[in-house]
């Protein structure tokens, strides 16, 4: 477990001027986003000219550059959202759609306590930092000693260092939670795994009564089974699921209309809240389904999952070494530009 690291001062609290060492992001006439990271000399190539890095250090946020062939580009700090889409990645990322539901509908404060199980490329940890600042907490838990390097290496380079809320326990979350932290000290807990109800029993002892459980899922098997191992545990509210769907529209004199394109089904959403020690949740009446299976039966969907159970498509060991190495040189980069800056 790594232990909590001095206060950063990364990108994400800087203003003014634009600094050697900072991610800018170029928006050219045809809405094509370009992430750079600024320094002395360099030069940004496209097919139409090149643009001078010289041009936009030292100059404010929200400028404009033009490059050797005319062309101009608008350069701003990339947002949270652009960064975690333009960032190396190893695993699929929790899209910024989703992560803000977590976020909001899990109810994560300042000075929260959560868990989070996986961890993924670091996106969605890096939303859950920001909510619960610097006098919170977040335990992360991975199984893959690669997934977690990435995580680490693209959480540094945002926050241009480690984060003093922060770890990473390398391992299984059943395993590892009550070895972490103590019984019933967790306001919230964050589960992006292939099988979450497998953890119960362990997160149920690291909740405080009333916290929040909320768990990312692919397919709708996974919803299922994680619903009925909720309501069979005895020890969470009744369960809500939900999934969010972000249509853009085209904006352009009179031609206002739904894009053709849109962020459509990334996971489903579910939440249930912590019960006090010893209370069962009132019975819920519903009619029960035409086809539901018996008590006796096993659960659709029991045993074993793997990642192409969930539709994942496979890493390969290669892409992630280079992946991991792309996101230790950006955080390298940004603590190095970072501790000149602060002399």
């Amino acid at each position: 477990m790594t232990a909590p690291s001095p206060e950063p001062t990364g990108a994400h609290l800087r203003r003014g001027p634009f600094c050697p060492g900072e991610r800018v992001q170029l928006t050219d006439p045809k809405g094509r986003l370009h992430t750079i990271t600024l320094q002395p000399g360099g030069q940004f190539f496209t097919h139409r000219g090149s643009l001078a890095h010289d041009d936009l250090i030292g100059a404010p946020d929200g400028t404009t550059a033009t490059s050797t062939a005319g062309i101009e580009y608008l350069a701003l700090r990339p947002l949270l959202a652009d960064y975690v889409m333009s960032m190396p990645r190893g695993a699929q990322v929790v899209y910024p759609k989703d992560s803000g539901q977590i976020v909001a509908m899990a109810d994560v404060f300042p000075g929260a306590r959560v868990v989070e199980a996986g961890v993924g490329s670091g996106a969605l940890s890096m939303s859950l930092l920001r909510a619960v600042g610097d006098s919170g907490r977040l335990y992360s838990f991975e199984r893959r000693e690669e997934f977690a390097g990435i995580a680490r290496g693209n959480v540094e380079a945002f926050f241009g260092g480690p984060h003093p809320a922060w770890s990473i326990t390398l391992g299984d979350l059943a395993q590892a939670l009550d070895e972490t932290v103590p019984p019933a000290s967790i306001d919230r807990v964050v589960l992006d795994m292939l099988a979450p109800w497998e953890c119960l029993d362990a997160i149920a002892r690291a909740l405080a009564p009333g916290g929040v459980l909320i768990c990312y899922v692919a397919t709708a098997t996974q919803l299922s089974r994680v619903a009925e191992a909720m309501r069979g545990h005895g020890g969470f509210t009744e369960p809500g699921a939900w999934e969010s769907l972000v249509r853009g529209w085209h904006l352009e004199g009179l031609a206002v209309r739904p894009q053709h394109r849109m962020h459509g089904h990334t996971g489903f959403l579910i939440t249930t809240r912590r019960l006090a020690p010893g209370v069962r949740a009132p019975l819920r009446k519903r009619r029960p389904a035409k086809d539901a299976a018996d008590p006796g039966q096993e659960a659709f969907g029991a045993g074993e999952w793997s990642a192409a159970d969930a539709g994942e498509r496979p890493v390969s060991d290669k892409k992630l070494r280079r992946t991991a190495r792309a996101a230790a040189q950006n955080a390298r980069t940004s603590a190095r530009i970072t501790g000149a800056g602060d002399d």
